[in-house]
């Protein structure tokens, strides 16, 4: 866990600030704590800060973020991720293990953690590889990754294939207390695949990535998971019979969890179809029918958590032909912009549906509840992002505090944006130079 660098805040009123978007109050902040609640306009005290018309929410949680060091810190850094991180909301991160060399031993845990010690601007948790090296033929000490501080095993960006390998990880998961987190793409079914299977497969010619390869190893898994009573977060869920199967294990009382990203809920493969590179992500934007099967998961809870999947790569590596560029999209900082509109075309922006999707429940299922997604209330960690509802603002993709510029949002315009963000009292992000002193 990172402990992050600087003072924290003195005491000071957060003044006007709507919680969950309901009724306005005055938050005293207190030596990092949340010290005092009261109505609005009634608190006295140092140093008053202005929060009307911003949204309280408590910091988000990523269980799902590329940060690329060590090793591809043309793409990205601990510090550049960390700082997109806070910018986008969040308190916490989770790191996942395709690093270069990959995060499959002990020490490469405890390496990771300790360049977040040193730069992050968010606390960072590492992600233990599931297999050596990812190659799927053996598994890691995987006990030993725990005991190092990995609270998920995961191979993302590659699939653990072999029944016997999740067996025995989801084993270990059991022993440790760690989730075990399947990017689910079975490689005979998925083959090459580099597009939605379908229209815009036939569109473009290009190799088709299907449904049913994703939804084999979600099937296979879930009962695995049933039969070890351990643990299992199916990756960023694409397809809507993937929906339907993750609603039946819970109907049966099975202990699976689940994410969408946020381009999952947003995009079609009708964007992909444009072979725009921007575009290509693993697994493959969507058709419509799924987008709503999605966005309809995540409303009545089917669907756990959204998570990023932050994967940012260079410009040089996004300009190759379609086939020659990698997988993969910025999200850090474009996520709440994205959640929230998608909630506002389907029902009206829920802010404590949100704030349960993106920090109360991935911060359960990361294991960090003790810190993370914690309430808005007297004596809680003041660990807080602010938003405003009505920002009306355009994404630039060179307006990123990340290092890569890869997002599939460019152009388009949204209503919400964080402004600020405060975690443990140290302010991380300060958008709106609301907090004085602060210079993010």
């Amino acid at each position: 866990m990172t402990a992050l660098s600087g003072a924290p805040l003195g005491d000071l009123v957060l003044t006007g600030a709507a919680p969950f978007g309901g009724a306005p109050v005055d938050l005293v902040l207190s030596a990092g704590r949340i010290a005092a609640v009261f109505p609005a306009g009634t608190a006295a005290g140092p140093s008053p800060v202005d929060g009307r018309g911003l949204v309280l929410l408590p910091a988000f949680v990523d269980l799902h973020t590329h940060l690329r060091e060590p090793g591809g810190e043309d793409a990205e850094t601990i510090a550049t991720g960390t700082a997109a991180a806070a910018h986008g909301g969040y308190s916490d991160v989770f790191a996942m293990a395709n690093c270069s060399p990959v995060t499959d031993t002990p020490e490469r845990v405890r390496h990771v953690l300790d360049l977040a010690e040193r730069t992050a601007s968010c606390r960072v948790h590492a992600v233990g590889a599931i297999t050596e090296g990812l190659a799927g033929q053996r598994l890691a000490p995987l006990d030993e990754l725990a005991a190092a501080g990995a609270r998920m095993f995961s191979d993302d960006g590659r699939c653990v294939d072999d029944p016997v390998l999740v067996r025995d990880a989801l084993a270990a998961g059991l022993r440790t207390g760690a989730v075990v987190a399947q990017h689910a793409q079975c490689g005979r079914l998925a083959g090459e695949g580099q597009i939605n299977a379908g229209p815009a497969a036939e569109r473009t010619g290009l190799p088709p990535w299907p449904a049913t390869g994703e939804e084999t190893v979600v099937a296979r898994d879930l009962v695995l998971a049933a039969d070890a009573g351990a643990a299992l977060h199916v990756c960023h869920v694409s397809t809507a019979r993937t929906v339907a199967l993750v609603r039946w294990a819970k109907e049966q009382g099975w202990p699976v969890t689940a994410e969408v990203t946020p381009h999952h809920l947003l995009l079609t493969d009708a964007e992909a179809a444009s072979e725009d590179t921007r575009f290509k992500v693993n697994p493959p934007l969507r058709s419509p029918a799924d987008v709503r099967a999605l966005r309809a998961a995540l409303i009545d809870g089917t669907i756990d958590a959204v998570a990023t999947d932050h994967a940012p790569h260079t410009a040089a590596a996004k300009a190759a032909d379609w086939c020659g560029a990698p997988f993969g999209m910025t999200g850090l900082e474009t996520a709440l912009a994205v959640v929230a509109e998608v909630l506002h075309t389907a029902r009206g922006v829920d802010w404590a549906l949100l704030a349960q999707r993106m920090s109360q429940a991935p911060a359960r299922i990361g294991g960090i509840s003790a810190i993370a997604g914690r309430p808005i209330a007297v004596g809680e960690p003041a660990t807080f992002t602010l938003v405003d509802p009505l920002a009306r603002w355009t994404v630039d993709p060179a307006d990123t505090a990340g290092r890569s510029h890869n997002t599939p949002f460019g152009g388009l315009s949204f209503t919400h944006r964080p402004v600020a963000t405060v975690v443990d009292g140290h302010v991380t992000a300060d958008r709106g130079g609301l907090f004085p002193g602060s210079t993010r």
